[in-house]
């Protein structure tokens, strides 16, 4: 099982840890205003198809990142059907905590479309083969702490292959991306386990991908760090140097100004919406950089409360 280092994981009875959910951190924060001491930085994964869409030209550190950040709080192999280049070792290495890690990461790349589809058909037997293999190597055995399943399936740029080619077009490509996801849905279904999807471009040839999957996050580039937001998921703090955290969002902040309220017998009311005017104090981004915070929260809080006049 993994070390300390593991994020959003807690102790519980007998020291046995377990791993804390998107929305329980995210109450837990905003229920605490003096100090925060987990950071929600990643949205776990969960059962099911989850399409990930990343504002910018790839996003290989986000989608490894989120897969390492699973493997550190699960047991079991991770299998990447890779397209695109997204599973690079040079950058998994860099990005794991421990190169151990790294052994727990099948990788199989398909350089066509046929080859994308046929590795996905062959999944349930290299799944097999791997999982008697380990067991093999334990001794004959399964480790009980051993999962008897897949940790997690990733299928980056999931659409790449099968898009206008010289090997095929049209209703072909269209079909072959169909039967790719089917099989994808079943092996979710099957298995138990997440199912991490991406797709190369967002256009009609890739709505497939967003009606089958069960779960949609998407990831932006921000001055303090990428920001996710999901259904049940949305980016509150980003770390500092000093090993603190630094809330950002507006929301962060509407939801402690509402807790703090109804701490001091204060009815809240709604919030208005309006264009940022002004600026109030600076931040500290990731990499050292001075950046100005907007006071408009700030400022509706104030006026709201009967202050300010």
């Amino acid at each position: 099982m993994p070390d300390a280092r593991t994020r959003g994981v807690h102790a519980a009875n007998h020291g046995e840890r377990q791993p804390v959910r998107d929305a329980d951190r995210n109450r837990r924060l905003a229920s605490d205003a003096e100090t925060v001491t987990d950071a929600a930085l990643f949205p776990s994964l969960t059962e099911g198809i989850t399409l990930l869409d990343i504002d910018d030209e790839r996003g290989v550190p986000v989608i490894q990142s989120l897969v390492l950040d699973h493997l550190l709080v699960t047991d079991g192999p991770a299998f990447w059907v890779d397209a695109n280049g997204y599973a690079t070792t040079t950058s998994l290495a860099r990005l794991a905590p421990s190169h151990r890690m790294l052994d727990r990461i099948h990788v199989a790349r398909g350089f066509t479309p046929y080859q994308h589809y046929g590795i996905i058909c062959d999944l349930p037997a290299t799944v097999n083969h791997t999982l008697r293999a380990a067991a093999t190597e334990a001794g004959g055995e399964r480790d009980q702490t051993s999962s008897p399943s897949p940790s997690v399936l990733v299928a980056p740029a999931v659409d790449a292959q099968y898009r206008a080619t010289d090997t095929m077009r049209g209703e072909a490509a269209e079909t072959l991306l169909a039967r790719t996801l089917a099989r994808l849905r079943a092996y979710a279904d099957g298995y138990d386990v997440p199912v991490v999807v991406t797709r190369s471009q967002r256009d009609a040839f890739a709505e497939p991908i967003e009606r089958i999957a069960d779960r949609h996050i998407t990831c932006e580039r921000t001055r303090f760090g990428p920001r996710f937001v999901g259904a049940d998921f949305e980016t509150l703090v980003y770390p500092v140097g000093d090993g603190a955290y630094y809330q950002t969002t507006f929301a962060y902040w509407r939801h402690v100004l509402t807790a703090r309220a109804e701490q001091c017998g204060v009815e809240p009311t709604g919030y208005r919406t309006e264009p940022a005017t002004s600026t109030v104090g600076t931040g500290v981004t990731t990499d050292g950089t001075r950046t100005t915070l907007d006071a408009a929260p700030l400022r509706e809080a104030w006026s709201h409360a009967g202050g300010g006049r």
